[in-house]
């Protein structure tokens, strides 16, 4: 149980504060108007998150992503809103803006040799910049409707149902059943090859409570607005970046350099042609974020994305993702990215102030990262 206890720990401290802003809000924080406000609200950072674990399990850091989302979102916005084009070219331009910023990032950490903490930083103040000249200081809105369909639309009546939708809780089944088989065979392979799994008990816990999570938010979906477009999308980049971590020679060579930059290289990994790797993908997703954070907004501002990058560290770390690299999943920073959700929430729906949110997150944060630490003392220890 406390070997495991990393890994399964966020899910455990996941349902744990649930139940209690359930408790503490008489319930309306598991309200089915209220879920749905916070998939929609926390998935830009929920995107961000994604690369971001990559980055960190790279050994690497990204302080611009919330530059990049303003940017992207900004030249989406000039060209549907100012220019008249089709709604699906600016998703196109948004998504090209963030591969060249990816690029051009990259360039300078796995080519150069610069630390991505100050190339970040610099591309922080860089892309921010070019957000206020591409807008000329000023906010553009409105989007068309189906640009704003990304964030704020939703599937609903498509198989029917009687004060509910049949489609989104046919989907959470689906979830939950390929979950737990992909945890089966995941369990089956590494006992074969004789590698460390979950103690029986807690396996079973964990794919008990996803599954108890799971379809108690597709109960609440279905008896609100349905199954909303951006979980789709979120979705689908879940199930694609978990393939490519956990079963790809570019996720092996990933944790490899985070974990061992020296043996990586002996192994004959191209450190520099993973590491340009990991900054497009993460231009990449932030280029969706832009477009979802945007779409939702119906509209494009010179301060969008503030702190973006910071809400999307504290997601992988809280999801268990290693200071030093080399650890973290992509599972565990969307658990971590909703816990933030979730306690930014409850704290809202209590009436706390501002001040005392950022205390309590920033705390949150500070124990995350103490537990990892403790975990490699005692793993040190034995």
């Amino acid at each position: 149980m406390s070997q495991n206890l990393r890994t399964s720990g966020i899910y455990i401290a996941f349902v744990l504060v649930v139940a209690l802003f359930a408790l503490l809000t008489d319930g309306l924080s598991l309200s089915p108007g209220n879920i749905t406000n916070i998939l929609l609200q926390y998935s830009y950072v929920l995107v961000l998150a994604i690369g971001m674990v990559i980055v960190i399990i790279a050994g690497h850091i990204d302080l611009s992503v919330g530059s990049v989302v303003a940017l992207t979102g900004a030249v989406s916005a000039k060209i549907v809103i100012s220019g008249g084009q089709p709604w699906w070219v600016g998703i196109l331009a948004a998504l090209a803006v963030g591969l060249v910023i990816g690029a051009w990032q990259g360039f300078w950490v796995a080519f150069v040799g610069i630390p991505a903490f100050i190339v970040t930083l610099a591309g922080m103040l860089l892309f921010r910049g070019l957000t206020f000249y591409v807008l000329d200081n000023v906010s553009l809105s409105p989007f068309p409707a189906e640009y704003t369909q990304v964030s704020t639309g939703f599937l609903n009546g498509l198989l029917g149902g009687y004060g509910y939708d049949a489609f989104t809780l046919l989907i959470g089944v689906l979830a939950v059943v390929g979950y737990a088989v992909s945890q089966v065979r995941t369990r089956i392979a590494r006992t074969r090859y004789d590698q460390v799994v979950d103690a029986m008990p807690l396996f079973v816990l964990r794919i008990v409570l996803v599954g108890v999570v799971v379809m108690a938010l597709a109960w609440q979906l279905a008896h609100s607005r349905g199954l909303p477009v951006v979980l789709i999308i979120l979705a689908v980049l879940i199930l694609a970046y978990s393939v490519v971590t956990r079963s790809t020679v570019f996720g092996r060579q990933v944790y490899a350099i985070g974990g061992n930059l020296a043996a990586a290289q002996l192994s004959g990994v191209n450190v520099r042609k993973v590491n340009f790797w990991i900054f497009v993908n993460m231009g990449f997703l932030a280029a969706i974020a832009g477009v979802i954070f945007s779409s939702r907004s119906n509209g494009a501002q010179p301060s969008a994305g503030n702190s973006f990058e910071l809400d999307a560290i504290a997601a992988a770390f809280i999801g268990g993702a290693a200071v030093t690299g080399g650890i973290g999943t992509v599972r565990g920073a969307m658990v971590g990215g909703l816990l933030v959700g979730v306690i930014s929430n409850g704290m809202q729906l209590l009436g706390l102030e501002q001040y005392l949110q950022q205390v309590i997150k920033g705390l949150v944060l500070l124990l995350a990262v103490a537990f990892d630490v403790y975990n490699k003392r005692r793993a040190g220890g034995r």
